[in-house]
């Protein structure tokens, strides 16, 4: 079957409503949509990819809203399906106070819907590469069987799989987050992970080196490392490991930043770059979104994206 997508991500959808001010004293929020796997793929999307996303949304008073929006950036949502119940918000705020503030409400949304009938083995075969990420694993056990078996459909037919576990400890133990990784992990490919949430938290390690070479032991064929202390990615390959910097020491607002990069190195690795050219272009991604506020909002369209890898090549 001919690739038709780019990439396929499943996950939730949520409202976002953020300030630049404190909640407490904000009387005004502005409203938006996020949620990891859906910034990854409006990422992608907006970097000129062509981008299926598997969700479930609620019929209440946001779906309208949320639907429209991603039709609008481009997204297929062909597999997106409309449920009794509500959607999950989350608020972002405090930027310019410096102590950011960040609240969600996401139990029991129609996102958690999601089960293994929601993944068509058709669609799966359309993909060049499939995502998921432990937030998606963690909204319920149906969830958790979907996303297993998008990777089981997606490996049995060459489509490289793709995972980030994205780990926070507000929504499940690293007990069960591991117990989840471990389910999945043969099927894995590519794997995204952040040195201190993840590495350190999951696994207990902290040195990037004995981490990608664990990770390429179990026969994941790409490692890309965020480590905010070192201030950069290390990626890491059988034959080859390098260490990419963050584009910008400039920052207002980091939500959604590693999953817009986790969209653009997918969709550059799709065109067949290296993993180290496709991590300095979603490096560059990430950069210019924490420059504003929003996790998708501050995504940057693709002639920024060129403008400033132009710029940058004109400086070195």
């Amino acid at each position: 079957m001919d690739n038709k997508l780019d990439l396929i991500t499943i996950g939730e959808g949520l409202v976002e409503l953020s300030s630049r001010q404190s909640l407490t004293y904000a009387e005004t929020l502005n409203k938006y949509f996020g949620g990891d796997t859906l910034t990854t793929a409006i990422a992608a999307a907006r970097s000129g990819a062509k981008v299926g996303f598997i969700s479930k949304i609620g019929n209440d008073a946001f779906r309208d809203f949320l639907i429209g929006g991603w039709a609008a950036e481009g997204l297929d949502i062909s597999r997106v399906t409309c449920v009794d119940g509500h959607n999950g918000v989350y608020f972002v705020a405090g930027h310019d106070t410096g102590h950011k503030e960040f609240a969600y409400y996401r139990k029991k949304t129609a996102a958690g819907m999601l089960s293994v009938r929601d993944i068509d083995e058709e669609y799966v075969k359309s993909a060049k590469v499939v995502y998921a990420t432990g937030i998606t694993q963690s909204l319920s056990l149906s969830a958790k069987e979907a996303v297993a078996k998008l990777f089981k459909i997606a490996k049995e037919n060459n489509i490289l799989v793709a995972f980030d576990p994205n780990f926070d400890p507000k929504l499940w133990t690293k007990e069960e987050a591991r117990e989840a990784y471990y389910e999945v992990d043969d099927y894995i490919d590519i794997i995204f992970l952040n040195l201190k949430s993840d590495s350190l938290e999951l696994w207990g390690i902290e040195s990037p080196d004995k981490l990608i070479e664990m990770a390429l032991d179990k026969g994941i064929k790409t490692v890309v490392l965020k480590s905010k202390a070192r201030g950069g990615y290390f990626v890491g390959t059988a034959n080859k490991n390098m260490f990419i910097p963050f584009y910008s020491d400039i920052k207002n607002d980091s939500t959604g930043a590693g999953d817009s990069f986790n969209g653009v190195f997918l969709y550059e690795l799709s065109k067949d770059k290296s993993p180290f050219e496709a991590a300095k272009i979603a490096s560059v991604v990430s950069g210019l979104q924490v420059r504003n506020i929003g996790a998708i909002k501050a995504i940057p369209s693709a002639k920024e994206v060129a403008d400033a890898i132009k710029e940058q090549n004109e400086k070195q």
